[in-house]
């Protein structure tokens, strides 16, 4: 988990955060994931280089992760800390809570090569 940074004053909460510093690569691309109804799956999928950070900006989700070895589920719902996934884990997102934004942060391009789409290859090169 990457907890970032936060000043607080009554006006409210700001928190940022800058490539190789609080996030562990240079961000190459930033998206986000809005409006998901609450019994969608998204994911479902690894990649061969690229490395992500995700957060929750509002509401809850579920991230199920597995490196071929162990695999977790961890709960994203503060806006401060983020979820690393390096690159060779295979990541599910599920249990959207209604209006919940995730935002992810890239150190690549999009890039379809760059994908694992099938768990039986994706556990064969792990």
């Amino acid at each position: 988990m990457i907890d970032l940074p936060v000043i607080s004053d009554p006006r409210g909460d700001l928190t940022f955060m800058e490539g190789n510093n609080h996030i562990p690569f240079d961000i190459k691309r930033v998206y986000y994931l809005y409006n998901v109804p609450v019994d969608s799956e998204r994911g479902g999928h690894a990649h061969r280089e690229l490395e992500q950070v995700v957060f929750a900006l509002s509401g809850s989700f579920r991230m199920r992760v597995d490196d071929g070895r162990n695999k977790a589920d961890v709960w994203l719902n503060n806006p401060r800390k983020g979820l690393y996934l390096r690159n060779m884990i295979w990541r599910e997102i599920d249990t959207f809570s209604q209006g919940a934004v995730c935002m992810v942060l890239a150190s690549h391009p999009y890039d379809e090569a760059d994908y694992y789409r099938e768990y039986e290859e994706f556990i064969r090169d792990v």
